[in-house]
């Protein structure tokens, strides 16, 4: 069946998309020969840069649209860490298939028709994470109370209180963050408020013991992972009741690879370790073919007592230099572009001093910047505000915006100055 559907994938991108004609002509790849799952090692990969390229060049769905625009019913967007999102087009049937991948995922992770959930991911800025969980839900006869992340604490707090559903879903800092401020608003324990089983995601952590042990204790619910991404699907990873990583659930409608640094498929053995690429199977509107995610895993098996056939992973990071703000992905380069366009205020000159381990936080993100030498005193606080608020708007990042003079951060020669520095975690 895999290998079926993917002939017929590849023969839709190579009779309409023309970003994919360009490609095959670019790497002299006969559609007519890609057979068999094992012939995918032959083609080129497809990079997040080349589809924004293709977006800019042909808006508002890219070169990559393989599907007639009136088909289109419905447009997702990612987090927009250049400054503008990545837009993903789907026809009816393409949401029906990401309802169909997100449903085994959630199932999963133990949520059952008649179940009823407090939505905690975002629901603004076309997220996947709102919208997208919303139709899954539904699809699955689940009843979904879509407060989302940016009705604030008490909001989703008292809500909980009030409708007492037993299923919860978010990412797993602020999920941990919603339980630790429950006594405080509403005069009892989260693991009082009847939730039984929690779904996390859209950052790494959840699959970490510690985490996850606080997380139970506090809420006295099962804690389980998935994994998903805005290119391919919603989510499509879902660890079941062995919590011991999130199976690969859908090979009927994905292709997953596991490739080493340079490039070479590796086999899912239990302790391999790459990064994740993703050819989709039965998409019309954006479907992609070899897409490196930079989504780095380790395989934690692949064998189940539930029964699952498909290998489990872990996420354990970027093979880029990504940070994760509060669940929002976050490319440096983004706030750079930010501050430049702030010039003559500013210098262009930036740094995010990163205060945390790894590559995710929950808290404001700190950022350097210079001002410019000759801006007057009276209005340094006003620009710094404004950077703050510019940030937040474009990115849906909150930053903390430290002010230096001009001259203060290092320049570029001819080694490229990280726009990363790392600093001393804060207690």
């Amino acid at each position: 069946m895999q290998e079926e559907r993917l002939r017929e994938q590849v023969d839709h991108l190579a009779r309409h998309s023309a970003f994919y004609r360009a490609k095959f002509d670019e790497h002299g790849v006969d559609p007519a020969r890609v057979r068999t799952v094992g012939d995918l090692v032959g083609l080129p990969f497809t990079e997040k840069q080349e589809l924004r390229e293709s977006l800019a060049a042909a808006p508002p769905l890219g070169h990559h649209l393989a599907a007639d625009p009136a088909e289109v019913v419905q447009i997702q967007a990612s987090s927009g860490t250049t400054g503008s999102p990545s837009y993903v087009g789907l026809t009816a049937s393409d949401v029906q298939t990401w309802c169909e991948l997100g449903a085994r995922a959630l199932y999963a992770n133990g949520f059952r028709p008649g179940d009823r959930l407090l939505h905690g991911f975002g629901m603004s800025k076309g997220f996947v994470g709102g919208l997208p969980i919303v139709q899954i839900l539904q699809y699955m006869g689940i009843v979904d109370i879509p407060i989302g992340a940016e009705a604030g604490v008490e909001r989703l707090l008292r809500v909980q209180a009030d409708q007492r559903p037993d299923a919860l879903i978010g990412t797993p800092y602020f999920l941990t963050h919603l339980a630790e401020q429950a006594p405080t608003v509403l005069g009892t324990k989260a693991r009082d408020l009847g939730v039984r089983s929690i779904s996390v995601g859209g950052e790494p952590g959840g699959g970490l013991p510690a985490v996850r042990e606080k997380l139970e204790g506090l809420w006295d619910a099962s804690v389980r992972e998935m994994l998903g991404g805005t290119d391919i699907g919603c989510t499509y990873w879902g660890e079941c009741e062995a919590a011991d990583g999130m199976h690969f659930l859908s090979p009927d409608l994905m292709v997953a690879e596991l490739i080493d640094p340079d490039g070479t498929v590796i086999d899912p053995v239990e302790g391999a370790q790459g990064e994740l690429v993703y050819t989709a199977l039965r998409r019309r509107a954006s479907p992609l073919l070899r897409f490196r995610t930079r989504d780095q895993v380790v395989v934690t098996g692949t064998d189940c007592p539930c029964g699952r056939t498909g290998y489990k992973v872990r996420c354990v990071g970027r093979t880029d230099d990504m940070l994760i703000v509060r669940g929002i992905n976050l490319f440096p380069s983004a706030i750079k572009d930010l501050v430049q366009a702030m010039a003559p205020a500013t210098t262009g000159e930036m740094r995010i001093r990163a205060d945390f381990e790894g590559h995710s936080t929950q808290r404001p993100l700190p950022v350097v910047v210079e001002h410019a030498a000759d801006l007057p005193d009276d209005r340094r606080e006003g620009l710094r505000s404004e950077l703050e608020t510019r940030i937040r708007s474009a990115l849906n990042v909150k930053t903390v915006v430290e002010l230096v003079p001009e001259g203060t951060l290092q320049r570029p020669d001819h080694v490229k100055v990280a726009l990363v520095e790392r600093v001393p975690p804060r207690p």
